[in-house]
């Protein structure tokens, strides 16, 4: 197939775009350029055009230079495609670890870095369903709702980051997971009656592990530390610890045995008035019964 045929056949960059670099993530910018250096010097080594290798990837012209140039994140296909046209043994494959780290945003990379480190992980969550419970098509329906509106590749990208850090319930050996919920938070429709039915059965399947305590903040309940927003504790087997709350340290992560004693203070006043996490799962029950 010659240029010019091929490219009516290749995936444009309007509806197969590489994803854009965090411009605050110094680490992702560097590997996303390593990658793209080595990909052209490949491609440059065996005397292929970029208008030659976009055919022969199925990708336009236009995005060869991006990803290139270390203007877009690859995707795992097209490392996979680029790796076999240039004969590179596995070389260029090999680095779609690294990129899919990088695809994901910097702060979101970060928080699923220390939960995959954490040995207790304890989580109130104010607003919504926290991010750790969250089946994708609920997160889909909730991040569409967020102003101003994401382009639909960054959409899928926080998606996909959420969903990512749910590898934490699939270590071995687990860690203790805590979550309260407010009950109001799950009877808010986001998204249609299938996304509720979904994610109410996700958090029963959840909060009926042996390691997760999942507990509901009832309608019903009085006034407790955690109306001022989210918190979320986690500790390490070192014996050190990170917290995190809304309505404490200005919301910055806070490592101080002082600050850390505040919030364990608090996170452990609301789950003593929440339910108990029987209870809890009959809630749960209930409501996926009513949608």
């Amino acid at each position: 197939m010659s240029v010019d045929e091929g490219v009516r056949h290749l995936k444009s960059e309007a509806d197969e775009p590489g994803w854009e670099v965090d411009p605050d993530d110094d680490w992702g910018l560097a590997v996303i350029a390593t990658v793209g250096r080595q990909l052209r010097l490949r491609r440059e080594a065996v005397g292929m055009r970029a208008a030659e290798f976009g055919v022969a990837v199925g990708y336009g012209e236009d995005l060869v230079y991006k990803i290139e140039g270390g203007k877009r994140i690859p995707r795992p296909e097209y490392l996979d495609k680029a790796d076999e046209v240039l004969g590179a043994g596995g070389l260029i494959a090999a680095m779609k670890d690294d990129v899919a780290k990088v695809r994901y945003p910097k702060k979101v990379r970060d928080l699923a870095q220390m939960e995959a480190r954490a040995v207790e992980i304890g989580v109130y969550e104010s607003s919504n369903i926290a991010g750790l419970l969250q089946t994708s098509e609920y997160a889909r329906a909730l991040l569409q709702s967020w102003l101003p509106v994401y382009s639909p590749e960054d959409l899928e990208r926080r998606v996909a980051a959420r969903v990512a850090r749910q590898s934490v319930f699939e270590r071995s050996p687990a860690p203790a997971l805590g979550f309260v919920l407010e009950e109001a938070t799950l009877r808010r429709h986001v998204g249609g009656t299938m996304v509720r039915k979904r994610q109410f059965e996700r958090l029963l399947e959840v909060g009926r592990l042996s390691y997760v305590t999942l507990q509901l903040m009832p309608m019903d309940s009085g006034a407790h530390p955690g109306m001022s927003g989210r918190i979320e504790l986690l500790k390490f087997e070192d014996g050190t610890a990170v917290g995190r709350s809304d309505g404490a340290f200005n919301g910055r992560p806070v490592s101080e045995l002082k600050q850390l004693r505040i919030l364990e203070l608090r996170y452990g006043t609301i789950r003593a008035q929440a339910l108990p996490p029987g209870e809890s799962l009959a809630r749960i029950e209930q409501l996926l019964g009513e949608t």
